[in-house]
């Protein structure tokens, strides 16, 4: 069928108004689980610094003469460490026009943009916070990443076929991992050596964050191999969001931004991200560049590892 001679159609008027939503819809993730776990602390210094205390090892020797003259015990002092605060920014730039304009879904072009570059640097900084990188002095200042600290409660593919992984020199934040060339399936009793490691050295980990592919694979561990049906709710339940073994509790994260070779077992209040004092996710206005408006989003921090020994991982993981 056609339409009638000289029927006025849509594609030859020229004064019909537009249909555009006034909603901009995102799907971009913007959740940052390493940082919404740990604490939070205060940097006053581009050298953050703080302390960490040992006890002596148990001495199930310690029987003592009646009336005997006490001898003092060698005192274990304190280790002082530090992470260097790191600047990591982004700049929205809107022209004098495009924020004159009539805009579909908000009312300030540039207050919109810096409201995304400031996702975009949480999202930067997450996967600044679990890379593998050193603490450096710069120029640019680095800070210490999560894998830079985690030493001595690790698994790894340490065979001798290609690179073997291993982990940083020093527990101290100035290395990194060797990562290993082959990596190796994440597997149950994998994770419970570390667990073990861990609990044997006091800590108390209470968070395990993986990417996508491990934490389906975890969703495979003992207990949990099999899928099953709710038939009352027609509901299939195939994860794992919570790990009880015989090391107590952890709560099971997906992270998009870690690495996904990476499983880390952590002890989340052990760890703290510590912006320099008033340098967190500030907004500051840059000076007049012709006819436009440029705002820079802007946070300064340090990642203050409190014991590294209170957590671990698993590495070398295949992804």
């Amino acid at each position: 069928m056609a339409a009638p001679t000289n029927t006025f159609t849509t594609g030859s008027a020229v004064g019909n108004r537009e249909d555009l939503e006034d909603m901009i819809y995102r799907i971009d993730p913007t959740e940052v689980p390493f940082q919404s776990a740990i604490e939070r602390g205060k940097a006053t210094a581009v050298l953050h610094e703080w302390q960490t205390q040992a006890l002596a090892a148990a001495n199930s020797g310690n029987a003592q003469l009646e009336g005997d003259t006490p001898t003092p015990q060698a005192v274990t002092p304190t280790v002082r460490i530090g992470n260097i605060c790191q600047i990591s920014y982004k700049i929205a730039s809107v022209s004098g026009t495009q924020e004159a304009v009539d805009h579909a879904g908000r009312d300030s072009e540039i207050a919109y943009q810096e409201m995304l570059k400031g996702m975009e640097l949480k999202r930067d900084i997450e996967a600044v916070l679990t890379s593998n990188q050193a603490k450096a002095s710069g120029p640019p200042r680095n800070t210490a990443s999560v894998l830079s600290w985690i030493k001595s409660n690790t698994d790894c593919n340490t065979a001798s076929a290609g690179t073997p992984g291993a982990d940083p020199a020093a527990a101290d934040g100035t290395g990194t991992r060797t990562d290993a060339t082959n990596l190796i399936a994440f597997t149950e009793n994998r994770l419970k050596g570390v667990l073990q490691k861990i609990w044997n050295a006091g800590g108390k980990p209470n968070q395990i964050m993986t990417g996508g592919t491990n934490k389906q694979q975890f969703s495979t561990f003992t207990g949990r191999a099999t899928t099953t049906q709710e038939a009352k709710t027609k509901k299939v339940v195939a994860s794992v969001d919570v790990y009880e073994g015989d090391f107590g509790v952890q709560k099971v994260v997906a992270n998009r931004f870690q690495r996904a070779r990476d499983v880390l077992v952590l002890q989340t209040d052990m760890w703290a991200l510590t912006p320099l004092n008033g340098r967190s996710m500030i907004s500051i206005p840059l000076a007049k560049v012709g006819d436009s408006t440029q705002r820079q989003v802007l946070s300064e921090y340090a990642l203050e590892a409190r014991n590294e020994k209170s957590s671990g991982g698993v590495f070398d993981n295949t992804n």
